[in-house]
């Protein structure tokens, strides 16, 4: 079972302002799809704040998967591609382009989430919008991918 972990990202949830509920979104996505959430965080929009908790779960944890929630619009902000992208060794563009597709579905404003993917070490990394349905669209959009990304990057073939 692959070991996954949702990393809100908003200012107003991590200031308790705000109810976050796009992580529980992905918790519960996640779990109906056989995946462990063994950790769920709340940080502010600040890319410094964010790289360091995708590093402390990427290498610290081992986690197979880690999905982050919200800071991917175009507000000045919104910075979680970029933290992502500073701690990745490699991005993987499909799962934000599938992502984008099926949001486009729903509503063009999908266009605009800038969410990418990537690894870090034998960590995979997924941004996904902030609004709990988009989160749910997502997820539901790449989860059938899910398990064969891990298990390459545990080193199974093709």
């Amino acid at each position: 079972m692959a070991k996954a972990a949702i990393l809100t990202v908003s200012d107003s949830c991590a200031g308790g302002e705000r109810e976050d509920r796009s992580g529980p979104a992905a918790r519960e996505v996640l779990t109906a799809g056989g995946f462990a959430v063994c950790e769920e965080r709340v940080v502010p929009d600040d890319q410094d704040a964010i790289a360091r908790e995708l590093v402390r779960l990427a290498d610290e944890r081992a986690l197979d998967l880690v999905f982050t929630t919200g800071g991917t619009g175009l507000g000045p902000r919104d910075v979680t591609p970029e933290a992502t992208a500073s701690v990745c060794e490699r991005l993987v563009p499909g799962f934000g382009e599938l992502m984008r597709a099926e949001g486009r579905k729903s509503t063009p404003n999908a266009m605009l989430s800038r969410g990418i993917a990537g690894l870090r070490g034998r960590t995979l990394i997924v941004n996904l919008p902030g609004s709990p349905r988009a989160v749910r669209e997502c997820l539901e959009a790449i989860a059938g991918l899910l398990p064969h990304a891990v298990e390459m990057m545990r080193g199974g073939g093709h």
